[in-house]
């Protein structure tokens, strides 16, 4: 059952109370023509917090917060060590294995260095070698030529001799007849050899 309140306000016409409804309505005076403004219930505000609502937040930051400080934190900065730690361990093997590399290919390029000095001088002492035995072998071979070139002077000197004797010959003693048959008499042999012999040399000579 409803239950009504009315207040008269005067001029500003009457005032209805609702007990059941807990509304409120303004009725206008009779013969009042301006529209009366109706007021409307304070109740409370939508923006301001209720005191249950600020407990319940303040309980739950401070869960919360016991939570991040007990709980939380602790796993999330454990992890973080975790991780960095192997980061650096990482970083540190990563350096570790560089400085191993690197020093590999010192002693390699060393290597490679000491071999190569070591081809060239090989290289060396083969291409002396060979250039003694080329020189030896040559010394050879124009002690040989030398060899066989005076024995072949020598041959065409004896076969020079024969066969100037034998022309010397000849000559002597086709000049000897011709003065024979000249003079009416028979010249001396050695005069007339001596005299073709000095003549042919002269001939030669010039």
């Amino acid at each position: 059952m409803h239950t009504a309140t009315v207040a008269h306000l005067g001029a500003g016409g009457f005032r209805v109370v609702f007990s059941a409804e807990e509304s409120t309505a303004t009725v206008p005076a009779p013969g009042n023509t301006a529209e009366a403004a109706v007021p409307e219930k304070s109740g409370p505000s939508p923006i301001a917090p209720e005191k249950y609502e600020l407990i319940w937040a303040l309980g739950a930051f401070v869960v919360f917060a016991l939570l991040m400080r007990l709980f939380l934190f602790p796993r999330l900065k454990k992890g973080m060590n975790a991780r960095y730690g192997k980061i650096r361990s990482d970083h540190e093997t990563a350096e570790s294995t560089r400085a191993a590399a690197e020093s590999e290919v010192a002693e390699y390029q060393s290597a490679l260095a000491s071999v190569k000095a070591e081809a060239a001088g090989r290289i060396d002492v083969a291409r002396q070698t060979l250039e003694t035995e080329r020189t030896a072998r040559i010394a050879e071979a124009n002690a040989r030529i030398a060899v066989r070139k005076a024995a072949a002077v020598a041959e065409t000197d004896a076969a020079m001799a024969a066969a100037r004797q034998s022309i010397e010959a000849a000559v002597g003693s086709v000049a000897e007849r011709a003065t024979e048959l000249t003079l009416g008499k028979r010249p001396d042999p050695a005069t007339v050899q001596r005299a073709v012999a000095e003549a042919m040399r002269s001939g030669v000579n010039s």
